[in-house]
């Protein structure tokens, strides 16, 4: 376990950070993998039947992800303050909230697997593929839940190495399981869904034997085991914000996607090439910005309100220039990012990838500042404003989406984008300026007491 409340800031968040970088990327190869396996052995229809489900995958699974780190935020602040009880009564609550919610919501999704896809207006010769993929992977929920919680428990201990090894056993498995499940028995898209919550499984028991074998600030008694209303409300009130801004944001990537569904064939290969290129982009901002959630978290546990300051600070400078870094080189090196994709005669996507790419890449910066205070927010048990924050992002991106729409206008279409994070900022940072002026008051008040 890695206590983020001494040593070198600096240090300390860059050693935190990248095995969640590492983690991050290999998530997105996890969440590829069927798609990639998929369209090699079981065709074009097999393909857009798995694509059919991701935005409503997303919307749940999402929810679900963000919910946990809810409820991880409350074990970090109780690890910074050193209550060893207390962050196991938070340990074991966190437990109970995720088996249920994630129950409740996998019954639902399967129950009504149908109306969702019926509503995303799913075509009638992937229907049937689209259901049985969707319906066993969230059939599967609780698995990739649990996943979720007891990789944010452990990061919320300082340890950002073990769910890491986690994800890479799982991408490893996953692979191996779907072409086992599709090429040798035959299974089809059932076998590649089930391979992936099987992988899934396999991940959630090893981190469970590790949490078991060396990691006793998560041990379990049975005096711990009993049922809590009020540990329960307190948890409930910053997980369950935190999973709705989740999914107010895979609402969002709804509302972009059928926007840009309207502008043709083009300006959907487009989206589905620039899309990755944001992924990485977006990865190390992402990254400092969990790793600043974990230690806002634990820091104020332990009330080192200058410490938070300064991490803060420090992880703006590393995610900024990243940002204006990677924008520049994608701007100069825009045609052979594109071409990686698609082939060089494809003049009219690599124009609008270019085009793409010098309307948002120019705004990264804005997003680096998002990512890193609303985690900040996040990790000092602020669910409101980040919640806020989520419904200006969707609202703004839809009003921009519909007006590009209306205008058929692809420059205004992509424009959302910025335009959200520039109504999430509008929020986030004014707030984070009270914050670290009310920290830097209370820093100045604990000298003159110490004096």
């Amino acid at each position: 376990m890695k206590d983020l409340t001494k040593g070198n800031i600096l240090k300390g968040l860059i050693t935190f950070t990248l095995p969640l970088l590492l983690g991050n990327f290999f998530q997105v190869l996890y969440n590829t993998a069927d798609t990639l396996i998929v369209g090699q052995t079981l065709g074009k229809n097999a393909l857009a039947s798995v694509v059919a489900t991701g935005s409503i995958n997303f919307l749940i699974v999402g929810f679900a992800q963000g919910m946990t780190a809810g409820l991880t935020i409350i074990t970090a602040q109780r690890f910074g303050a050193k209550d060893a009880h207390a962050v196991k009564k938070s340990f074991v609550t966190g437990l109970y909230f995720t088996i249920a919610i994630s129950l409740l919501l996998s019954v639902l999704s399967v129950l009504f697997v149908g109306q969702l896809l019926q509503l995303m207006q799913t075509p009638a010769e992937i229907y049937e593929g689209a259901h049985t993929f969707l319906s066993i992977m969230l059939g599967g929920l609780t698995a990739t839940t649990l996943y979720a919680y007891y990789s944010n428990a452990l990061r919320a201990l300082g340890d950002s190495k073990t769910p890491l090894y986690a994800l890479i056993v799982a991408s490893i498995l996953n692979i191996g399981f779907e072409y086992f499940a599709i090429l040798v028995l035959h299974l089809g898209l059932a076998g590649a869904s089930a391979a992936t919550i099987l992988a899934q499984c396999i991940s959630v028991l090893y981190l469970v034997l590790h949490i078991k074998r060396k990691v006793p600030e998560l041990h379990l008694n049975r005096k711990l085991l009993v049922y809590d209303t009020q540990e329960i409300r307190t948890h409930a009130r910053l997980s369950i914000p935190m999973g709705f801004q989740s999914s107010i944001i895979a609402i969002g990537s709804i509302t972009l996607q059928v926007a840009l569904n309207t502008m043709g064939t083009n300006a959907v290969a487009t989206q589905a090439i620039v899309s990755k290129i944001d992924q990485i982009a977006m990865l190390p901002m992402m990254s400092i910005g969990l790793a600043m959630a974990t230690f806002g978290a634990q820091n104020y546990g332990a009330k080192q309100y200058r410490r938070i300051n300064q991490g803060l600070f420090q992880s703006l400078l590393i995610a900024v220039s990243w940002a204006i870094g990677f924008a520049i080189l994608l701007v100069s090196l825009n045609y052979y990012f594109t071409t990686a994709f698609i082939s060089p005669s494809q003049t009219a996507v690599i124009d609008m990838a270019r085009h793409y790419y010098i309307v948002n890449g120019g705004f990264y910066w804005l997003l680096a500042i998002l990512f890193v205070t609303r985690s900040t927010l996040q990790g000092l048990g602020n669910a409101r404003i980040p919640t806020i924050c989520g419904v200006a992002e969707l609202v703004m991106r839809a009003a921009v989406a519909i007006i590009g729409v209306n205008l058929l206008n692809y420059t205004v279409i992509i424009s959302s984008n910025p335009a959200a994070w520039l109504g999430s900022t509008a929020i986030l940072i004014p707030t984070t300026i009270r914050m670290v002026r009310r920290f830097n008051r209370e820093n100045v008040q604990e000298k003159i007491v110490l004096n």
